[in-house]
């Protein structure tokens, strides 16, 4: 497609969650795409799933539904708050005019990435109230009636603007405690009509990521030994595809049965996430779970897979999941950057000059890994796994 927005509606690959009308958004600003085609009135409507936010709001909840209870999984309880500190990298010294600063925050991006998969960014530039103003929109936009927010629950996985629960209720036979908003941010750009604040403060923030995101890949690419600009030519990054998640975990009664999210990598190349004070989230690090405490007006950063299959396997995407608690409410909000919609992403062939690196994937465009990802169940780094090079 010559358009990079059009495959975002171009097929069906899933059901509806409701039949609803569809959410009342502002224009998307850039590439239009066509309308949706409208599902067969000759079936009947799915049946209707309830949030968990109006679950956790139930009178006298003091347990959850079976369709909640995750079974337990080898090493799911080996959590530990690592001594080890999760590496930050300076953003300031990563763009520094000083020769010396920007190659010593470079390697330390490289063994960051090769050790970890994630770290935070500080020194950022996105102000500290556009991020906090990011969040609390945000809020607003789960504190809606579910009738207001139910206009947004689109009808395919792949729409621009989609609310919901769980992640892929179609395809799971267990769900998850956590509600989402999915909102397309680029190339072209699109919001709900409610909070009216959104589209302003959203606009701007996914604005401000992106050119936070695109020096930190340069640095990856710089990492690796290939040019700067090596990433960024190679996936078309001028037309990345932006998407922002917004995740709402509420409080659970037995949070020890309940998962907010399974063990998963990241589709694309870097996720920022910013969260309000309540900790949830958990990386594997040397195959314990480590709790991760963000720093103050920080990113929390991690590479995707698409990051994992140009370095050739060199930097790996890391499992993470999101736990629930009893007591409070978690807010977290990721923007994924993934490479344009038609780039069809491979290893740098540089990395495999020296014979002793075999091609450890093949090429597969991105619009079509994110489609195989979301149609499916979230299931660790499964869709990365689909196009391993057998061979090696």
């Amino acid at each position: 497609m010559s358009n990079p927005s059009q495959f975002l509606q171009s097929r069906t690959v899933s059901q509806p969650l409701y039949h609803r009308r569809r959410c009342s958004h502002m224009a998307a600003i850039g590439p239009t795409s066509p309308q949706l085609s409208q599902p067969s009135l000759s079936h009947p409507p799915p049946p209707k799933l309830t949030t968990v936010k109006a679950l956790s709001e139930s009178p006298g909840l003091s347990s959850i539904p079976s369709i909640y209870t995750i079974p337990k999984q080898p090493n799911h309880e080996l959590v530990s708050d690592t001594k080890e500190p999760i590496p930050t990298i300076d953003f300031s010294l990563l763009i520094s005019s000083n020769p010396d600063e920007r190659s010593k925050t470079i390697r330390e991006l490289g063994k960051a990435c090769r050790d970890w998969g994630f770290f935070m960014v500080t020194n950022h530039g996105v102000p500290e109230r556009m991020m906090k103003a990011m969040i609390e929109v945000c809020r607003e936009f789960f504190e809606l009636t579910e009738e207001e927010k139910g206009e947004c629950e689109g009808k395919h996985v792949l729409d621009p603007i989609r609310y919901g629960t769980s992640f892929n209720p179609s395809v799971e036979k267990i769900l998850y405690w956590r509600d989402y908003l999915k909102i397309f941010q680029h190339p072209s750009f699109h919001s709900p009509s409610n909070p009216p604040s959104l589209r302003e403060i959203a606009l701007e923030y996914s604005k401000r990521a992106r050119g936070v995101m695109k020096e930190i890949v340069r640095g990856i690419s710089e990492s690796l030994g290939l040019e700067d600009k090596y990433i960024e030519k190679a996936t078309n990054l001028e037309n990345c595809l932006q998407i922002m998640i917004a995740n709402l975990y509420p409080s659970c009664p037995q949070p020890e049965l309940a998962m907010g999210l399974p063990a998963h990598s990241d589709h694309g190349l870097l996720t920022l996430l910013i969260q309000n004070d309540t900790v949830g989230l958990q990386v594997l690090h040397k195959d314990q779970w480590v709790n991760i405490h963000p720093i103050p007006n920080s990113f929390l950063a991690n590479i995707g897979d698409h990051i994992e299959i140009m370095s050739n396997g060199k930097y790996k995407s890391v499992l993470h999941r999101a736990v629930v608690n009893d007591r409070d409410v978690r807010i977290s909000i990721a923007l994924f950057h993934g490479p344009a919609a038609d780039a069809a992403v491979s290893p740098a062939p540089m990395l495999l000059e020296d014979g002793q690196n075999p091609l450890a994937y093949r090429a597969m465009k991105y619009k079509e890994y994110l489609e195989l990802q979301q149609s499916s169940k979230l299931d660790g780094k499964s869709c990365l796994e689909h196009i391993r090079n057998r061979g090696i």
